[in-house]
């Protein structure tokens, strides 16, 4: 399931007020998802699970089996993809069933199920790679080379002997298995402590408005429009860690030295290159990504100055961060989000085009909000025999709209990854797993923007893009900068207490927002010695306690990594279009590099689909083009400003 979409920012201090027709409240897409393309009913999932079941058990006749023939190992390996690929189509239907009636038993039993087959699958096919690595290289490769069955399945023996000097012995396999429950206790103990047993402050507004502050209210309350409140929710919010500070950092240190723990038990010179090395990541990558984000942070800066400066605010501190600067007043339904993403897609060519307008048109989307539904938005594609479905959760808002399209990149995506490769290789790797949505996303703010009706509707638009970016490039590269550091002084033999994470976060924090960075004020004179970019309080080094990704090896970059390979990608494709004479025929080498990265699916490891597609991670050159983009951004802005 590839799922994401944070939500937007709520609009506050300087207001732009957009008047734009409401969209239609009519519309001529279903609004409910067809699961009956998966199974027609209750009783042939149940038949379908008992037949899972029992192929699950027949694996098991492959044991001990798999060095005795190039034909034995294509059987037993078809056999476990055909089982896991009825397997995914089983669990779609059941979480698909379950998210929009969570209330409903028998349906959470049947996901429940659903999970324990896949679990038992899991189980049953742990003998599969070590006997695959027990082979002798140069039979293997020569029974691929004269067995056309092992073809679909030349990634996953290649990707096997790579991970070989990392795979341990049967008995130390074993133990390293067994001890993975007791080095999850930390971040267990973490979910369980910030989710549940802090005492959340209530706090007053000053509307009147009384608030308990758990983390989804801070979400929420983190933009409102009163300053006084902004700095209320963040100062009580950030107390309520600072009470568990050392146990916090108790839990957070055992995390990293269970990542540590195995890194060194696998062999790994670092917990990154361990987490790295699942898809065969370059550590310069990672390494590329903090130092290109460092060397341009005057960007960043540009961007929380003008924010300022709309805002009126001449002291700006980290609680005026998230606040939206312009106001929208249109909605959006879900016929306008089509059609307003269907015409942004254009720069991708008319096959894109049609594929996505053929698509959207089947019931392949649960639309509206309900009592029960799981919240938020995902698209769900592990059905590889059918489609890809979508939840969504429209309001009608901007939210919505760029929900829309994100989800609708995840499922072409899938789409054209299904069509291109075989099951054993259609599953594409989180490191590219964002590139589609976000560059869907890309599209439909540059066609939002080309056709405002106002300059005000143009500055919401504009603004709406970089604070998305400000949240993804730049705040997700300054957690890898500490999940990095904080790693990287466990590994060197130091230890981690509530004070060394304070210093480590809040030094990063300072440096990325601008805390020692000196600024002119409106009439261009210095305004003070000590006037910054944005002032970081010390109690807001708490920060760390409230971000669960640290708990996740290396996770976060990834997020950096893909909007920058989307911008760097859709910079070329409209740079080529903007060549073109005819956008819908002509199929330009820069949109078929894009297109290529889609349908390569998971064939290949995902730094070196990209570097065939001209995509370089480890270079600068790809994260540069989001830093000029935040310019060109902040460049209209400062025209339209200045205009009025």
């Amino acid at each position: 399931m590839k799922a994401s979409k944070y939500s937007p920012l709520i609009s506050c201090a300087l207001i732009f007020l957009i008047f734009s027709p409401a969209g239609s409240t009519s519309s001529t897409l279903d609004d409910t998802w067809q699961l009956t393309d998966l199974y027609e009913n209750t009783a042939d999932w149940q038949a379908a699970y008992a037949d899972i079941t029992q192929q699950i058990s027949q694996l098991s006749q492959c044991r001990g089996k798999l060095n005795t023939s190039a034909e034995m190992l294509a059987e037993c390996l078809q056999l476990s993809s055909d089982t896991y690929k009825k397997l995914m189509r089983l669990y779609t239907f059941s979480m698909l069933s379950k998210d929009i009636d969570l209330g409903d038993s028998t349906l959470l039993e049947q996901h429940t199920l659903a999970q324990d087959l896949e679990t038992s699958y899991s189980e049953n096919i742990s003998f599969l790679e070590p006997e695959l690595l027990s082979i002798d290289e140069s039979k293997l490769q020569r029974w691929q080379k004269n067995t056309p069955a092992l073809k679909d399945y030349d990634f996953l023996i290649r990707n096997a002997l790579r991970n070989k000097p990392h795979v341990l012995s049967a008995r130390e396999e074993q133990i390293l298995a067994a001890a993975g429950a007791p080095l999850r206790v930390a971040s267990t103990t973490y979910g369980v402590l910030a989710n549940a047993e802090i005492p959340r402050p209530e706090i007053t507004l000053s509307n009147g408005e009384q608030i308990k502050l758990t983390p989804s209210a801070y979400t929420r309350y983190r933009s409102v429009k009163n300053r006084a409140d902004r700095k209320a929710v963040f100062d009580n919010f950030f107390a309520s860690y600072q009470d568990f500070a050392q146990t916090l950092a108790v839990t957070l240190s055992g995390q990293v030295q269970a990542h540590t723990f195995e890194a060194r038990m696998r062999g790994y010179s670092s917990a990154l290159q361990l987490a790295l090395s699942a898809d065969n990541i370059p550590e310069q990558v990672y390494r590329t990504l903090l130092d290109t984000v460092n060397n341009n942070l005057a960007t960043l800066h540009r961007y929380l100055k003008l924010r300022a400066q709309v805002m009126d605010i001449d002291d700006p501190h980290y609680y005026d961060v998230y606040p939206a600067v312009a106001d929208l007043d249109r909605r959006y339904s879900i016929e306008d989000s089509n059609q307003l993403l269907l015409a942004a897609l254009k720069p991708l060519g008319e096959k894109y085009q049609q594929l996505y307008s053929d698509s959207v048109g089947k019931r392949w989307m649960h639309v509206p909000p309900a009592d029960g539904k799981r919240s938020g938005a995902y698209s769900m594609g592990a059905a590889y025999d059918v489609h890809p479905y979508i939840l969504l959760n429209h309001n009608d808002d901007f939210e919505s709209l760029t929900t829309f399209a994100h989800e609708w990149g995840h499922t072409m995506h899938s789409l054209l990854a299904t069509e291109a490769q075989p099951f054993a290789k259609a599953d594409y790797a989180t490191f590219i797993a964002e590139i589609a949505s976000t560059s869907h996303e890309i599209l439909l703010y540059k066609y939002l923007q080309e056709t405002a009706a106002s300059d005000e509707e143009k500055l919401y638009y504009l603004f709406q893009e970089l604070q998305g970016l400000r949240g993804t490039f730049f705040r997700q590269t300054q957690f890898a900068e500490f999940e990095l550091a904080i790693h990287e002084e466990i590994e060197k033999g130091g230890a981690l207490s509530a004070d060394k994470l304070n210093l480590l976060y809040g030094e990063t924090l300072k440096r990325y927002y601008g805390h020692d960075q000196k600024v002119m004020g409106h009439d261009q004179k210095v305004m003070g010695h000590d006037q910054k970019v944005m002032y970081i309080d010390d109690m807001y080094a708490i920060e760390w306690a409230y971000i669960p990704h640290f708990y996740r090896n290396f996770y976060v970059f990834q997020y950096a990594t893909s909007i920058s390979a989307a911008y760097y990608l859709m910079e070329n494709v409209l740079m080529e279009n903007v060549l073109m004479e005819n956008v819908l025929t002509s199929e330009g080498g820069k949109r078929q590099q894009y297109l290529s990265i889609l349908e390569a699916g998971g064939s290949d490891y995902p730094y070196d689909i990209l570097k065939r597609a001209g995509v370089d991670m480890a270079s600068p050159e790809v994260y540069e083009a989001v830093i000029r983009r935040c310019n060109k951004l902040m460049d209209e802005i400062e025209t339209i400003l200045q205009s009025r």
